[in-house]
C-alpha cells in the first residue's frame, strides 16, 4: 500500500507541474495572439472603420494607442476599464474625456502586465496618445499620486487637457486588487498629425 502511494505520489507531482507549466504557456500565447488582433483592430480603426472588435465576441474595441518614447513602450488602449478589457490591454474609462477631447482622458491598466511600466516613468518624461483620426497628442508627466480607491477627485481637470493613467499599488502587492490607486498626471503639451 505503502509503495502505490508513493509511486501515485511520484507521478502526480510531475504531471501537475506540466498542467501549471502548460497553463501559463496557453496564457502568455492567448496574450500574444491577443496582440495581434489589436494591431489588426487598430489598423482598421485608422482606415476609418468604427469600433472594429478585435476578435467576433469581444466587447470592446481599440480607441487610442499610448507610446512612452523613453521606455520604446506601445500599448493598445481599449473601451471601457471593466475586467474583460483590461484582460487584452489599458483601458479607457468611459467617464473620462474621449482620447483627443479637452478634459481629462483616464486610462487604466493591470500594475502586473499591461502597465507595470508606469513605476518607471518619472516626472517630466513625454507620452504620446495617438487618436483615431490620425492625431498624436503629446503630454508631459508632471505629477505622480497614490491615492485611495475611493478617491474620484483625480476626475476633475477644470479646464485643462491631461492626461492620467492609473494603476493598483503597490506594484509589488502580492495580491491583486488592494486599497490604493498610483496615478501619473501629464499635462497636454501639442498636438501633431502622423499620417
Amino acid at each position: 500500500m505503502f509503495k502505490k502511494t508513493v509511486f501515485i505520489i511520484v507521478i502526480s507531482l510531475p504531471l501537475g507541474g506540466l498542467w501549471f507549466i502548460g497553463q501559463g504557456s496557453y496564457i502568455h500565447a492567448k496574450a500574444i495572439l491577443a496582440q495581434l488582433l489589436l494591431e489588426t483592430a487598430w489598423t482598421e480603426t485608422l482606415n476609418g472603420q468604427k469600433e472594429v472588435k478585435p476578435w467576433p465576441w469581444a466587447d470592446t474595441w481599440p480607441v487610442s494607442r499610448l507610446i512612452v518614447p523613453r521606455l520604446g513602450i506601445s500599448r493598445i488602449v481599449l473601451a471601457g476599464a471593466n475586467g474583460s478589457a483590461l484582460a487584452f490591454g489599458p483601458g479607457h474609462l468611459f467617464q473620462s474625456a474621449a482620447p483627443g477631447a479637452r478634459g481629462n482622458t483616464v486610462i487604466a491598466g493591470h500594475r502586473d502586465t499591461h502597465f507595470e511600466f508606469l513605476q518607471e516613468l518619472r516626472i517630466g518624461d513625454q507620452l504620446e496618445l495617438q487618436t483615431a483620426n490620425a492625431l498624436t497628442l503629446i503630454y508631459q508627466i508632471t505629477d505622480t499620486r497614490i491615492v485611495d480607491e475611493n478617491d474620484s477627485s483625480f476626475l476633475s481637470s477644470g479646464d485643462k487637457s491631461i492626461l492620467t493613467l492609473i494603476t493598483c499599488y503597490p506594484f509589488d502587492a502580492i495580491q491583486s486588487g488592494g486599497t490604493q490607486r498610483y496615478l501619473i498626471i501629464a499635462k497636454y503639451k501639442i498636438t501633431r498629425s502622423y499620417i
